[in-house]
């Protein structure tokens, strides 16, 4: 009995601890804009087809943001998908929704951002979602230790990441 309910207070623990994903205190969203490198991701269906050189562009639209996600195919062919996201939580900017398909909307939180605005990681509550964004193709190795090491406290597996090839030269 003491084992039943020491497992089902564990249980309830982690899965309350997975209902509450800390995003970071504030995004400038000026400063967020522009185009990032995806470095890393949780396997996803949106990407399923992209093989290599990831990126997301980000354009403040008035009071939206407009999203232009490219990569690469297996193929070598390149492939473009454009969306919108619109602010949740104004106080932060941190909380987002995005939608590549009206009327459908997906979250995109900011739960890590670099000082300098030169890596953020991007997640969503139930932890399905995640991508590790740069300013550049790749970072120093200390540094995205760090990252996996943030991800991992926020409850996410770093070791399902899918690791994305870049071979853009920044720009």
């Amino acid at each position: 009995m003491i084992r039943t309910v020491a497992a089902l207070l564990l249980g309830t623990s982690f899965a309350m601890s997975q209902t509450t994903l800390k995003t970071v205190e504030k995004v400038d969203l000026q400063r967020y804009a522009g185009k990032w490198y995806e470095l890393a991701r949780l396997p996803n269906r949106f990407e399923k087809k992209c093989d290599r050189d990831v990126t997301a562009e980000y354009a403040l639209d008035g009071s939206t943001v407009s999203v232009t996600n490219t990569c690469v195919r297996k193929d070598g062919s390149p492939t473009t998908s454009r969306g919108k996201a619109k602010v949740v939580d104004a106080a932060t900017n941190a909380k987002l929704k995005v939608t590549f398909f009206w009327p459908f909307y997906g979250n995109y939180w900011v739960i890590g951002l670099d000082p300098e605005y030169r890596w953020a990681i991007v997640g969503e509550p139930s932890r399905k979602y995640l991508w590790i964004l740069s300013r550049t193709p790749s970072l120093p190795r200390e540094t995205m230790d760090g990252i996996l090491q943030r991800i991992k406290g926020s409850g996410y597996r770093p070791e399902d990441l899918l690791i994305t090839q870049q071979t853009l030269v920044a720009r």
